[in-house]
């Protein structure tokens, strides 16, 4: 099925909307004690940093290369590439497995998957935003 480069912006968005509010949800359901200032501030420096040094460069680039498609209807899988596909494979299954297997305290994943779901969301609204600017 072929999409327009239009419409591979908007999947891109609600893959990544999708996949933050299922992240932070995870984060924000474990079982830990009240939320602390620290367990803020640390979430906060999380989502700050993925979405300085990760997911904002990443907008820009698959936007870059979705509008550079020379045809206009292209498969609607490619509003990523391989090098983002396996990327996010990678992050699955090492974020399950940290999970499952117990690998860290449920201190760590309320606040670390807070803060990258958070900065997901905001990757997923930046992908969006760039659906309604496309002409």
């Amino acid at each position: 099925m072929k999409v327009s480069k239009k419409t591979l912006l908007l999947i891109a968005g609600m893959v990544w909307l999708i996949a933050g509010a299922n992240i932070l949800r995870i984060g924000l359901t474990v079982r830990t004690e009240k939320w602390s200032l620290l367990m803020c501030l640390l979430s906060l420096a999380v989502l700050l940093s993925f979405h300085f040094f990760v997911f904002r460069k990443m907008v820009g680039k698959h936007t870059c290369r979705i509008v550079g498609y020379e045809e206009e209807l292209q498969p609607f899988y490619r509003f990523f590439n391989r090098q983002a596909y396996c990327i996010m494979a990678f992050m699955m299954t090492f974020g399950i497995g940290l999970r499952v297997l117990g690998l860290v305290p449920e201190v760590f994943i309320a606040v670390f998957y807070s803060g990258l779901g958070l900065s997901l969301i905001i990757a997923g609204l930046g992908f969006c935003r760039q659906f309604i600017k496309y002409p």
